[in-house]
């Protein structure tokens, strides 16, 4: 049989064994404690740059689409100023194409008028001889004379 002191030793060799696993236990637990804040801190600290990355991205996004946005609208308006600009030019021009083809008509009515009494008074000029010529030929222009100087 073992001894009374054998015994004992081994008690207290058991006894040092049990505290120092106990306090190895506790040295891990500590640690895997800590492991354990340390990766939550990291996590949560990820988590804020990503939102924070999330959220830039989306203000970009935003401002890239109000620019395009706003050179939509400045382009149209622009495209807008110059059609009316057109349009305006275009109304000027016919209105100036308008007037020069109604000078233009009022001067054919005018050359035409002075052509048409002058073809008148030819024509009238010419039916008068004619007459003269027909009286002469049958012996009519004598009596007409004749007769004009009795009165």
């Amino acid at each position: 049989m073992a001894s009374h002191e054998q015994s004992y030793g081994a008690g207290e060799a058991k006894g040092r064994t049990q505290e120092k696993t106990n306090q190895m236990m506790g040295n891990l637990g500590e640690k895997a404690q800590a492991a354990k804040d340390k990766t939550k801190e990291m996590a949560d600290a990820t988590k804020d740059k990503t939102q924070q990355a999330a959220q830039a991205a989306k203000d970009k996004t935003q401002q890239t689409a109000q620019s395009a946005k706003d050179k939509t609208s400045d382009t149209s308006h622009a495209a807008k100023e110059k059609a009316q600009q057109n349009k305006d030019a275009a109304q000027q021009k016919a209105s100036e194409m308008g007037q020069s083809t109604k000078e233009s008509a009022q001067s054919g009515k005018d050359n035409t008028e002075g052509f048409l009494q002058q073809t008148g008074e030819k024509v009238k000029g010419i039916t008068q001889g004619a007459t003269e010529a027909v009286k002469q030929t049958l012996g009519l222009g004598q009596h007409d004379q004749d007769h004009g100087r009795d009165h």
